[in-house]
């Protein structure tokens, strides 16, 4: 899930653009400038190296925010991808849908976003989030995620 172009429509994972389907295609930019910035570290690394310095800390500069590179909000057999970042569904602590009014970081910037839902994942160690503008994907993604968590903490 996304699959249809509605579903594509109603997620967002910045409040101005839709997110893209998970295809090479329409990920290529983002996938090119992850590359680039990998590349770029393991430069920093081996210069580091040769030269005897320490160049670590600088390594991680890039790196920081390389998850916003990808415009994709996926579910999956395994868990979730959201950007660049993958969470398996033993990972996920919980998940909450939070409305978006007046009194909410991305109220303002469209009318679709003024009416919909933050959809918040807590995993161990970090969180994402997308923008969910309609009910309907609501209530999908709300089934797929509560039958995941449930399925997860009655094995644990």
């Amino acid at each position: 899930m996304p699959i249809t172009e509605e579903e594509i429509v109603s997620i967002r994972r910045y409040p101005q653009k839709t997110v893209d389907f998970p295809i090479y295609s329409k990920q290529k930019a983002g996938i090119i400038a992850y590359s680039i910035i990998l590349l770029l570290v393991v430069i920093v690394f081996f210069l580091g190296v040769f030269l005897n310095m320490s160049f670590h800390f600088l390594m991680l500069i890039p790196l920081v925010n390389s998850h916003n590179l990808l415009n994709i909000f996926a579910v999956i057999g395994d868990g979730v991808i959201s950007g660049g970042r993958f969470i398996a569904w033993s990972k996920i602590n919980s998940f909450q849908f939070i409305p978006i009014d007046i009194n909410h970081k991305y109220y303002g910037y469209s009318k679709e976003v003024n009416d919909g839902y933050e959809l918040k994942i807590v995993a161990k160690g970090h969180s994402v989030n997308c923008i969910v503008t309609t009910g309907e994907m609501r209530e999908k993604l709300n089934n797929v995620l509560a039958r995941h968590v449930a399925a997860n903490q009655q094995s644990e």
